[in-house]
């Protein structure tokens, strides 16, 4: 073995290599024994590292640089994953829980690290990597449909103000440990840290909506432009003396709403979960030193046992704060605890760099690690814990809301909605065809729902520009193109429903579907399925993806099995009760009485969700369909099951069709959470609909 190592050699392509082999296969493992997998990758660098195989150096220049990389990233989604809309709706409660969770814990931080000897500066440094949290928990929270409440919203909120005082506390601990401190000095330094703040979030966050306007549909650009904005403002950072991870996270709130939750900020994010975040992690494990390691376990045990307590009695003092000044529940209160108790993101990032700067030692850094792999394990069990009992956010929609797009009703001065009207414009639906093999089936189901609607279809064929219009390709294209579009008014003939073909040429497929049905005032999208497996389409989206987020009507997406007019059993998955998933609920129940189907609804709730809640989820969405002006035969069913996935695949079996949300991924901290639907699409055998809303 070691004559091995000896012979491979000694180059930066290597330790790439061995970096995306083990980000490929480690965390998939740590994630089946229920572990998180950033654990993993610790683990790999703790194996693959000094104190293991020395495959990989810590003080290489390639290691180096891509740790560093992937904690500025780090820092960065943080920033940017942050929800400003969400912060805007609660900011006076969010700021004033934040203060609370942020100041509790440094006094404890601090007092516990003048207790076990450390100076001021380095027990305040201590201080303030509990005062920080990374959202660990949301993608449980949201699952269970509770974001809407008060308390969840707080603490997300909250983050914000936790994540900058950390940063600025670690800003001052750095330039005061640079030595020659003067009160002069700290002025001077705070006056040049607020002047850089304020240049980036205002600067850069101009800059961005200016860029984005003026470029367009390039993602290309717009996301260069997003990488260049981070480490423009790490650099920034470091010239005013200021850790480089304080401009990234700055730059991630700049660019926040430039961005917005488009397909840029999904490509940001997946680029920097897959590949250099856990650099980072890999390069943390690099860092551990075994030996020092397990005696930090057991010579430093008491201080280990004092920032974990510490760190977990402040935040619950903080939270209980919380309850006392807006009275809310015990179980709000103990989700907001959960919540704010994982310490990953901004903690890591901090405590690296004051273990770098000397600021504070090896032991202290081993206890911050051992407190994240505690509160990552912890945090997220408690949060489903106490998050299932929360009270579901009700299912308050505005009469607008409650519209399906293409009805339109009219609102009387009482607040109830009237009879349903003709719509002044018909309904109408646009089908882009581009498979003769599908075509039958996709032209089907929109005149299906068209008839119902005493609307319309537009058959549409998308011939690919090229340079030359007289081009031979583009001719062929464009034969091939009238061919599927005569054999689509035979079909729409079959169901008597008008149909008007429309040939579009453009050099963006995606595009000219969106604009022919901006132009057609099209209610509907119904398009043909495309699997997105590739490494490229994940990186540049595809056809589907685009739709989804240039068009102005709701897109239904199918992969149909058999005709539509024979599917007459429809399972919906039902997460929670906002208005989104309501909507695809709707649509069901449009396709059902246009067919004359039955609905299965189906909600997968936390084991642990009690009865009463059930009932009342129950009750809520009954309520919720009554307001419907169609009469389909509808059965709600609720399944108590920890796997979501399992559990649809197997209603799915007695189903038609399934008809599943599309929603866009959350990650939390950058790092990748699971995708029932990814999922359940992968493996459902029955036909298929994914329903989206505009620019989801």
């Amino acid at each position: 073995m070691e004559q091995l190592l000896q012979n491979l050699p000694d180059s930066p392509i290597l330790e790439f290599t061995i970096l995306l082999l083990v980000i490929l296969t480690v965390p998939p493992i740590f994630e089946k024994l229920k572990l998180p997998g950033l654990v993993g990758l610790l683990v790999a660098g703790v194996l693959l590292g000094p104190h293991g195989a020395t495959l990989l150096n810590p003080e290489g220049e390639t290691i180096a640089l891509l740790s560093d990389i992937g904690k500025i990233y780090l820092m960065f989604v943080a920033g940017l994953e942050i929800d400003l809309e969400q912060f805007r709706k609660t900011k006076d409660r969010s700021m004033i829980f934040g203060a609370a969770t942020f100041f509790v814990p440094l006094i404890v931080g601090t007092a516990i690290g003048r207790f076990f000897g450390f100076d001021w500066n380095a027990s305040i440094l201590i201080g303030s990597l509990l005062a920080s949290h990374t959202l660990l928990g949301y993608p449980i929270v949201n699952r269970l449909g509770v974001v809407g409440n008060e308390a969840v919203t707080v603490t997300i909120g909250a983050t914000i103000f936790t994540d900058i005082a950390a940063l600025l506390v670690l800003a001052i601990c750095v330039s005061i440990n640079a030595g020659n401190f003067t009160p002069e000095t700290l002025v001077i330094q705070l006056a040049a840290l607020g002047i850089y703040a304020v240049a980036v979030l205002f600067g850069l966050d101009w800059a961005g909506k200016e860029f984005f306007r003026r470029t367009g549909d390039e993602e290309g650009n717009q996301f260069l432009f997003v990488l260049l904005a981070v480490f423009l403002a790490s650099v920034g950072a470091q010239i005013i003396n200021v850790d480089k991870i304080v401009g990234a996270f700055l730059a991630g709130l700049a660019v926040n709403d430039a961005v917005g939750n488009g397909p840029v900020k999904e490509k940001v994010e997946f680029v920097g979960s897959v590949m250099f975040i856990p650099f980072f992690f890999v390069g943390m494990g690099l860092l551990l030193n075994i030996p020092a390691f397990a005696k930090t376990l057991t010579s430093s045990l008491g201080m280990t046992l004092a920032i974990s307590i510490g760190l977990l009695t402040a935040k619950f003092v903080a939270a209980l704060v919380a309850k006392v000044l807006y009275r809310y529940q015990w179980t709000e209160t103990l989700t907001m605890w959960s919540l704010s108790v994982p310490q990953v993101a901004a903690t890591l990032a901090a405590a690296l760099v004051g273990v770098q700067q000397g600021i504070i030692t090896d032991e202290v850094f081993n206890t911050i690690v051992v407190l994240m792999l505690l509160t990552s394990i912890l945090g997220p069990l408690m949060t489903a814990q106490f998050a299932s009992r929360l009270p579901l956010t009700q299912a308050q929609i505005d009469a607008e809301e409650r519209l399906i797009w293409w009805e339109q009703h009219e609102q009387k001065a009482t607040g109830e909605v009237s009879q349903r009207e003709p719509s002044p414009s018909p309904f109408t639906v646009v089908v882009p065809i581009y498979n003769p093999l599908t075509e039958r089936y996709l032209i089907e189901m929109a005149a299906l729902l068209a008839r119902h609607e005493q609307g319309h279809i537009v058959p549409l064929s998308v011939a690919m520009g090229h340079v030359h219009m007289d081009d031979p390709e583009l001719d062929g294209a464009i034969a091939q193109s009238e061919r599927l579009l005569s054999r689509s008014l035979d079909i729409a003939r079959e169901f008597e429903v008008e149909a008007q073909p429309e040939l579009r040429i453009d050099d963006d497929v995606a595009r000219g579907i969106s604009r022919v049905a901006r132009e057609k005032q099209a209610g509907l999208i119904v398009m043909g399925w495309s699997p997105t497996t590739s490494l490229r389409a994940r990186l540049f989206g595809n056809v589907i993806n685009d739709v989804f987020w240039s068009s102005h009507c709701p897109v239904a997406v199918t992969r149909l099995m058999d005709e539509p007019m024979n599917m007459h059993r429809i399972l919906v998955p039902v997460k929670d009760l906002s208005p989104q998933s309501l909507r695809t609920v709707w649509f069901a129940q449009l396709f059902a009485d246009a067919n004359e189907a039955q609905i299965e609804l189906l909600h997968v709730c936390d084991r642990r969700t009690p009865p009463e809640q059930i009932d009342r989820f129950e009750m809520e969405l009954s309520k919720a369909l009554s307001d419907s002006p169609l009469s389909v035969s509808t059965h709600i069913k609720t399944i108590a099951h920890d796997d979501v996935t399992k559990v649809i695949l197997r209603a799915a079996r007695s189903a038609d069709l399934v008809i599943l949300r599309s929603v866009r991924r959350r990650t939390a901290g950058g790092l990748a959470i699971s995708n029932v639907t990814t999922q359940v699409i992968q493996d459902l055998a029955c036909s298929v609909v994914l329903f989206g809303e505009p620019h989801s």
